[in-house]
């Protein structure tokens, strides 16, 4: 009886190619479970960690190296965002998604992040920052079924291997976040980017004139604010509700902050706003729209959310 050989250091690895090739989409995956890029690429070289902690033998064994890589990504995402629930208990004031710009106002990556978040994430509309909001209203495992299926089209079945359900019960899971989706974000007819751009262009004239009634105007009557400070930099604790309060609210920050520019900047794909003071980005603001007015504005102003803002 023969045994096995080792194959050689010269002979390729199966899966080299599908880690490279598939790094985008796992990226994309682990981004719209979490919320967060950070915490994406760590699920994502965690996965790879594991892939490379197996023997030659065993790696080469595996059917479909990609389908083994998204399945355990997402379920370290899984894991992941079980402990962020606790987490986000924990944490100071409102929590936000992590804002990502586009590679046209790239300005410097985290290190070791491998390149600028549009090589890494497909700005579409599931990474709206409305879009990811909703997502952390759901359960880990509503989130999980939701994203995998609605989003990337994974069947049931596969979704059921991951999240450790029957895949009738995953399909119950996907329905109830696609409720939530639908009652927090209900339909509005198409608007072109270039409509929203105009309208945030005027919100940002108006913020920076001081005009309160411009910014009255601009707003919907009971339009919402949410900043999100981490503990590290100053933000409303609570969310900010109504037009008025939220206009007097933007001014009296310009007041707080001599010398703050304030740019039009794509966040999460869509037209926004970010400050900056001193060459550095203080806050990314991220809206939504209700017919011509705004209704939503999230303010990411934690510094370790803005990293790739630049400064």
């Amino acid at each position: 009886m023969t045994s096995r050989t080792e194959p050689g250091p010269d002979r390729p690895d199966p899966g080299l190619s599908v880690l490279v090739g598939e790094r985008r989409q796992l990226i994309d995956i682990a981004y719209r479970l979490l919320g967060s890029l950070a915490e994406a690429e760590d699920a994502v070289q965690e996965a790879c960690a594991r892939w490379y902690a197996m023997s030659r033998q065993q790696r080469e064994a595996v059917e479909s190296p990609g389908a083994w890589l998204t399945t355990v990504a997402s379920r370290i995402c899984l894991d992941v965002l079980g402990s962020a629930r606790a987490r986000r208990e924990r944490y100071v004031g409102e929590w936000i998604p992590e804002p990502l710009p586009d590679g046209t106002q790239w300005l410097h990556g985290r290190p070791g992040a491998g390149g600028d978040p549009a090589d890494l994430v497909t700005l579409d509309e599931s990474v709206d920052m409305a879009f990811l909001v909703v997502l952390e209203s759901m359960t880990p495992a509503e989130r999980v079924a939701f994203v995998l299926h609605d989003v990337f089209q994974y069947p049931f079945a596969d979704v059921a291997a991951i999240v450790g359900r029957t895949p009738a019960a995953c399909r119950q899971l996907a329905s109830s976040g696609r409720r939530r989706i639908r009652a927090a974000r209900p339909p509005v007819a198409p608007r072109v980017r270039e409509e929203e751009a105009r309208i945030i262009r005027e919100f940002k004239q108006a913020w920076e004139a001081k005009d309160i009634a411009a910014l009255v105007g601009l707003l919907d009557p009971d339009a919402t604010m949410t900043a999100d400070g981490g503990g590290l930099a100053g933000a409303a604790p609570r969310p900010v509700t109504g037009a008025e309060r939220i206009a007097r609210y933007i001014v009296g920050i310009g007041d707080l902050a001599p010398g703050m520019e304030l740019l039009e900047r794509s966040v999460n794909g869509r037209p926004g706003l970010a400050a900056r003071r001193g060459g550095v980005t203080v806050t990314v603001a991220a809206f939504g729209l209700s017919g011509e007015r705004i209704a939503q504005i999230w303010a990411v102003r934690n510094p370790e959310k803005l990293g790739r803002w630049g400064g």
